[in-house]
């Protein structure tokens, strides 16, 4: 895998991937940024909250569940020092469908956390990701 990142000016930079899919970073401005884009660390918490998601969502098609939506809401804490990694990550499934079994859904986001998740067992090295799901 390989992305590009292009400085643009203060704190703005253009991220490319090797597929061709760019997207806009920068910061807050009292760090000099003028809040065009995502900050970096907020692109961390998407792609972890991306990689979960898909992960249940494939899990639970397999298991044959009628999914027809799976919204993820993450809270996450960070170090109040240098680095300041996550130390604290939350996800909120919200699943919704026909006659979905909770059971299979715990199955599904555990699977997703200790085995299929790269960007949140990375993350987990730092931070205490705990999870729960409601189905609607």
């Amino acid at each position: 895998m390989k992305v590009s990142i292009k400085w643009n000016d203060a704190v703005s930079f253009l991220g490319e991937t090797e597929s061709g899919h760019k997207v806009l970073m920068d910061g807050a401005p009292e760090v000099g940024g003028r809040n065009l884009g995502l900050r970096p660390m907020e692109m961390v918490l998407i792609g972890a909250g991306g990689c979960t998601a898909s992960d249940v969502v494939l899990i639970l098609k397999k298991c044959r569940q009628k999914i027809i939506n799976c919204m993820v809401e993450i809270e996450a804490e960070r170090a109040i020092e240098n680095p300041k990694v996550f130390t604290r990550i939350h996800y909120h499934f919200i699943l919704t469908g026909e006659n979905i079994n909770p059971r299979e859904v715990e199955r599904a986001i555990n699977l997703s956390a200790e085995k299929y998740c790269s960007a949140s067992i990375m993350l987990g090295k730092t931070a205490e990701i705990t999870h729960d799901f409601e189905i609607v």
